[in-house]
């Protein structure tokens, strides 16, 4: 049996087309829910600034670049609007705006923006949020007898870093641990039963 040569054709083109951030699936989602439920018009409508504009911008533009912000996960705000550049317009589009504050200009915005301003929107979004239950059950684990469990383990390494057991002698020399100092703030995780009671539980890297 013989096979035929396979004919494998590549085309390219100088022409950038730069892919769709990952993110922007789980920011669109999220813009539909904001639009359906009417926050972005309670936030537009009873949040207020001192200083109500930044030329063409108003303060639900800062707003909802912030959001899309959070969702991306990017370290900082240069490399998001660097993935943000080429997908600018569709992205404000979602949240019904049109312009995309210049990264410079949100910077000034948050340099201006005051408590009071700053809390009126935390407001605003915790009443949205307490007011929607969208959950019967608010998750967490089920032991063998039934008893619900909501387990808070935070590792504030981005990485998880394990250290095995050595061996401890008195021929060999005292062991070298290069995870020492990260792993030095770890906590035992907590878990809390719905009746309210704790317990903890081991975990290791």
């Amino acid at each position: 049996m013989t096979l035929s040569p396979v004919t494998v054709t590549i085309q390219i083109t100088p022409e950038s087309k730069p892919s769709t951030p990952s993110w922007m699936g789980e920011v669109a989602a999220f813009a539909q829910v904001l639009s359906h439920e009417g926050t972005l018009k309670t936030v537009q409508g009873q949040v207020r600034f001192a200083r109500a504009r930044f030329g063409h911008y108003d303060l639900i533009d800062f707003v909802v670049v912030l959001i899309g912000y959070i969702l991306s996960g990017e370290p900082t705000r240069l490399p998001f609007y660097e993935r943000l550049a080429p997908f600018a317009e569709p992205f404000m589009a979602l949240f019904g705006r049109d312009r995309l504050p210049h990264r410079s200009t949100l910077s000034r915005f948050l340099a201006a923006l005051d408590q009071p301003t700053v809390e009126a929107l935390r407001a605003r979004l915790q009443e949205d949020l307490l007011a929607r239950k969208p959950f019967d059950s608010p998750g967490g684990l089920f032991d063998r007898a039934g008893e619900q469990w909501l387990v808070v383990d935070v590792d504030g390494t981005r990485q998880a870093a394990r250290q095995r057991a050595l061996p401890q002698t008195e021929v060999l020399p005292p062991p070298h641990r290069r995870f020492d100092q990260v792993c030095a703030g770890h906590r035992p995780a907590t878990g809390a039963s719905a009746d309210g009671s704790f317990a903890s539980s081991s975990s290791s890297f």
